[in-house]
């Protein structure tokens, strides 16, 4: 998983910690517990599915600490619109939120608390925010996925330029929101790996495919290959193929390298109605037991020590390699992709 990695921040993780965190909160210490018992609950808004991860990590905590989660489930943009329509309102009702890209937006408009958790400091500083501002949770890779009995194992798209075959004409979709897990971030890593003039000239080859943009999440996107809806989807999270084929419905995904590596990220809202219990469910998503919970879920942990289940999900970074975009390249960017999307395919 090196590759790509020196364009992360350099910042010193410890530096940051020492700068940043308030001397009361600097661990999962008891006064931080019994600050956060105190309060009795947090509300946390996630881009994480609910019966897969947040439901189980909610409970977990709430074992652990007695302190309950109130979750509310949304895709990215969603999540940002909604803390920055309850931030300009004065009336923040999320206490931490997760994402994708959401944390760049809203940093701008001052929503957004720092605080690095203590537990980071066994994170590689590439999962840490320089400015503190988030802490990586899990990392998604996006590739491929196809229908096993639409297309036969063996004979998949093995990487861009089998994907203008003919015989998929029709039969590929996508998400079509501004997201990374869409068409944008599609467009986004071919511009990567092929440069401008190569991959714009790639992307209206692709085009040709009549490939399907739709309204929809990513999960979603490979609900419809797996029910046989299309053959392939584009910029879907890999360990998704894997989790459903594990429940025996007719998917894989497809190794494609270079691949799309984003992090999810956790913050604390800025106005955070029950801080202290904020601060503590940071503190848990990246200890060694809410990594472990990451793990189970078949999602890929960022803690160097809790390797995922399904190992060749991770990017080797010599066979499998990928292409990380940090959540604030995502925002900077996103704006052009998604314009690049919209003239050619659209």
């Amino acid at each position: 998983m090196a590759q790509g990695h020196s364009r992360f921040a350099a910042c010193s993780l410890a530096l940051v910690a020492a700068l940043l965190m308030p001397a009361a909160a600097r661990a999962a210490d008891q006064a931080l517990i019994d600050a956060a018992k105190k309060e009795g609950q947090l509300t946390w808004y996630t881009t994480q599915i609910i019966d897969q991860f947040a439901r189980p990590a909610a409970q977990a905590f709430e074992k652990k600490y007695g302190v309950k989660v109130n979750y509310v489930r949304a895709n990215s943009n969603d999540v940002a619109l909604r803390v920055l329509n309850e931030g300009r309102a004065g009336n923040m009702q999320a206490d931490v939120f997760d994402g994708t890209t959401a944390t760049a937006a809203l940093k701008k408009e001052g929503l957004v608390a720092q605080f690095v958790p203590e537990n980071a400091r066994r994170l590689p500083k590439d999962y840490v925010d320089a400015e503190g501002y988030w802490v990586a949770t899990n990392l998604y890779v996006l590739t491929p996925g196809y229908n096993t009995e639409l297309i036969k194992t063996g004979t998949e798209p093995r990487n861009f330029q089998d994907l203008l075959d003919p015989k998929y004409r029709g039969k590929i979709a996508w998400g079509s929101s501004s997201s990374s897990s869409a068409a944008p971030g599609f467009v986004g890593l071919v511009l990567a790996i092929m440069g401008e003039e190569k991959g714009r000239a790639y992307l209206r080859e692709l085009a040709k495919q009549k490939v399907t943009g739709l309204s929809v999440a990513a999960r979603q996107v490979l609900d419809q290959v797996i029910s046989g809806e299309y053959a392939l989807a584009l910029n879907i999270f890999n360990n998704h193929a894997v989790i459903s084929a594990a429940k025996g419905a007719p998917v894989d995904w497809i190794p494609m390298s270079p691949a799309l590596g984003v992090l999810s990220v956790i913050s604390v809202t800025k106005s955070a109605p029950h801080p202290n219990s904020a601060r503590l469910f940071l503190e848990f998503l990246i200890s060694e037991d809410g990594q472990k919970l990451f793990r189970a879920a078949d999602y890929l942990p960022v803690d160097p020590n809790v390797p995922p289940k399904d190992k060749s999900l991770q990017p080797d970074g010599e066979k499998f390699k990928v292409v990380f975009k940090t959540p604030e390249e995502i925002d900077r960017d996103m704006p052009g992709w998604t314009a690049i999307y919209q003239d050619i395919f659209r």
